[in-house]
């Protein structure tokens, strides 16, 4: 399984593998964390990087969503010679890359994981007037100049958390830290990504765990997550977050994100497939917890992705 680590984070463990999918602009260490904590209930984890990313902003902008819809599919296909079973999950339009593999693939996959899943960019931050950008980037100016920047509070809620992720992002480094803005050019092919999944997306059967922060700062839960869960053809679990903003695989949550998670997969299982990952688990899959989180209708603030290693150690260092 040597040849798995050259296409991104990859954490070996028994037969049954996750494949986790950054968010646009993003980079893989916004899925390590998840990953780790999936790996140490036995899982084989594999969070590659989407053709595109991680170099310059330029380079993203050569890329389309099909390209990284590839990228998804070469390492589920590269994973799977490996493993029983595969999960796939992805954050943010990782997500929707998620949901596109599952429409064009069905059955491959086990299990959905979708975490902060973005169909429409209508979270507490997002200007009001956000919904003219469409027209705005399909004139010749503004189409190859426009980028979207990152607001406060950058997707995180975790105050001190946030304060050292985003001096990592803003050092320069996308190889490592990702984009602090994404070009015009790239929310036009995620548009056109949401656009062919939601054309089909009661096609999908593949059973999905829906994670989103009840108070998303970038994408409501009720036009994203609640609308998945609607409209989508397989069974679904919803778990809404009631102390996280959008990156919920590394805020304040992010190890009920990962329990949640490590549960929904291991109720897919077979017996014997449970049995095998046990074998090599470090700890085993944690009991749900008794109590639940808020619903999408709590009231929003008024309106006022990270070095892999740095990324870690912030999160840490912000306490668990």
């Amino acid at each position: 399984m040597q040849s798995l680590e050259r296409l991104g984070p990859f954490f070996p463990g028994g037969r049954i593998g996750f494949l986790l999918v950054h968010g646009l602009a993003g980079t893989p260490a916004e899925m390590k964390i998840l990953g780790k904590r999936l790996n140490r209930y036995g899982f084989t984890v594999l969070c590659p990087q989407l053709a595109g990313h991680c170099a310059s902003e330029e380079e993203l902008v050569t890329t389309c969503w099909l390209d990284w819809s590839r990228s998804v599919e070469d390492a589920f296909d590269a994973l799977s010679r490996h493993m029983d079973a595969v999960f796939v999950g992805g954050l943010s339009a990782g997500a929707v890359l998620s949901l596109r593999h599952a429409q064009r693939y069905p059955g491959r996959a086990r299990g959905l994981a979708l975490y902060s899943t973005t169909l429409r960019y209508d979270g507490w931050t997002i200007p009001k007037l956000s919904f003219l950008l469409p027209l705005i980037l399909k004139t010749p100016y503004f189409g190859k100049r426009y980028r979207f920047e990152e607001a406060f509070p950058y997707g995180i809620m975790d105050d001190k958390l946030r304060g050292r992720i985003l001096a990592q992002m803003q050092s320069g480094d996308a190889a490592a830290a990702g984009f602090t803005a994404t070009p015009g050019a790239s929310l036009k092919q995620l548009w056109g990504l949401v656009a062919a999944v939601k054309r089909d997306l009661p096609g999908i059967k593949t059973p999905t765990l829906i994670v989103h922060a009840g108070n998303d700062d970038i994408a409501s839960a009720r036009s994203n997550a609640l609308y998945v869960r609607d409209h989508i053809g397989g069974p679904t679990e919803l778990l809404l977050l009631d102390r996280s903003y959008h990156m919920v695989t590394i805020d304040q949550e992010r190890n009920v994100v990962g329990d949640a998670t490590a549960r929904f997969a291991w109720n897919l299982l077979s017996d014997a497939e449970r049995e095998r990952l046990a074998a090599v688990a470090r700890e085993p899959v944690p009991a749900a917890p008794e109590t639940s989180a808020q619903t999408p209708d709590a009231a929003a603030p008024s309106p006022a992705s990270s070095v892999a290693e740095g990324m870690e150690k912030a999160a840490e260092g912000a306490g668990r």
